[in-house]
């Protein structure tokens, strides 16, 4: 196939306008551009784009007997102006060829704190702030799709837009309302292909995991349960594992798949003394999953038992897990005939929710509220729609 050195690790092939867009990502490509050999780039390039010498001359300006020299090494491109432009017309980063350019400075000093952007705006989210998170992956996300669109397409480029798109994505699954929650799922989807491109399992099951789960809000749910079965499967150690089983049991559970259910569940308990406790993977927010996927499998008299043993918290638990927790409980109690205390729950994750600025968790205190508790219900109703008038404006 052309372009064949630039197949994925996975022994997967890609359409070649793929190729083209990431042509500079591969191991191949970094070996032969830590080279800073113009001889051996130009041969590449070549490759990659099935092209013979008199094609690449007439998109770099030259003709054919001097392709041929530059790629003999007989002929050099001396002067800076001449390499800054085979570099732009290439989607070549400029320093290669010994280019100091001022933009490509910005550029990689962007890389540089980019990657501390990601990580700040993830912490940002699961303490409670997805909003921020938003506002600061945006500029990211848009500055590297338009590098790529540029034709720079550098590993580290890729790496760090695929991670930006996933954190974009998960903040914006914590801010929409339901009917919005497609557009998380798309984010997280167009990391996806990036991870899968280059086959790496870790970061493909950590880009399945996120976009899984954001399929399931947007109750996409087939979807969502085969994303989940594939991150668990590519889990590379315990710990990702781990950090894949209580959102793979969520999507079960949504099914009503009983018996998938439990079997996600047991082996989540399995891991519970032997990998270090998240905001995500520990003894709470598995009792929060456990209750709801036996309420949404038709074992009501279980979860109703189950609701007054809560676990001690043995981790921070991020606030956006309370506010999902409180309401999980609430509507157990219901089924309970505890009216009083389901209005209590449901109370304190209205209030929180508004904090938090989630509007898709106020939407679940209504629908639990349901006809019995008006008056919640009226309350969520309210903080609904004035947080969605803040947000449009």
């Amino acid at each position: 196939m052309p372009g064949g050195d630039l197949a994925p690790q996975n022994g997967d092939t890609r359409p070649s306008a793929q190729h083209a867009a990431w042509r500079w990502a591969t191991p191949q490509a970094h070996a032969v551009l830590s080279t800073g050999d113009l001889a051996a780039i130009l041969r590449f390039y070549r490759t990659v784009h099935s092209m013979n010498q008199t094609e690449l001359g007439a998109l770099l300006g030259y003709d054919k007997t001097y392709i041929s020299s530059l790629e003999l090494g007989k002929r050099s491109l001396d002067d800076i102006d001449s390499r800054r432009r085979v570099c732009a017309l290439m989607g070549l980063p400029p320093h290669v060829l010994g280019v100091t350019d001022p933009a490509d400075v910005d550029h990689r000093s962007m890389l540089q704190f980019g990657d501390g952007m990601v990580r700040l705006a993830d912490i940002a989210r699961q303490s409670g702030h997805a909003s921020e998170a938003v506002s600061e992956l945006w500029p990211l996300v848009a500055r590297l799709e338009a590098r790529v669109d540029d034709g720079h397409s550098e590993r580290d480029v890729l790496d760090l837009l695929a991670r930006a798109r996933v954190g974009l994505g998960v903040a914006l699954g914590n801010v929409l309302p339901e009917e919005r929650l497609a557009t998380a799922a798309r984010w997280t989807a167009k990391s996806l292909e990036i991870a899968q491109y280059f086959g790496e399992p870790a970061f493909t099951s950590h880009v399945l995991r996120m976009h899984g789960n954001e399929l399931r809000k947007a109750n996409l749910l087939g979807a969502a349960v085969e994303r989940l079965r594939h991150a668990t499967e590519l889990a590379p150690d315990a710990a990702a594992l781990a950090a894949a089983l209580p959102l793979y049991a969520r999507a079960a559970g949504a099914i009503g798949n009983a018996e998938l259910f439990d079997a996600v569940v047991r082996e989540a308990d399995s891991l519970l003394d032997s990998v270090e406790h998240t905001s995500l993977f520990n003894p709470f927010a598995l009792h929060e999953i456990r209750l709801r996927g036996l309420v949404t499998t038709g074992r009501t008299e279980r979860a109703v038992h189950l609701a007054e043993r809560t676990p001690t918290v043995t981790t921070t638990v991020a606030p956006q897990w309370r506010v999902i927790a409180l309401i999980t409980v609430a509507r157990v109690r219901l089924l309970g005939t505890d009216q009083e205390g389901a209005a209590e729950a449901l109370d304190s994750a209205v209030r929180e929710s508004v904090t938090q600025r989630l509007p898709h968790q106020l939407q679940r205190v209504i629908r639990a509220a349901g006809e019995r508790l008006p008056d919640v219900r009226a309350r969520a109703e309210g903080a609904l729609t004035r947080l969605k008038q803040e947000m449009a404006a």
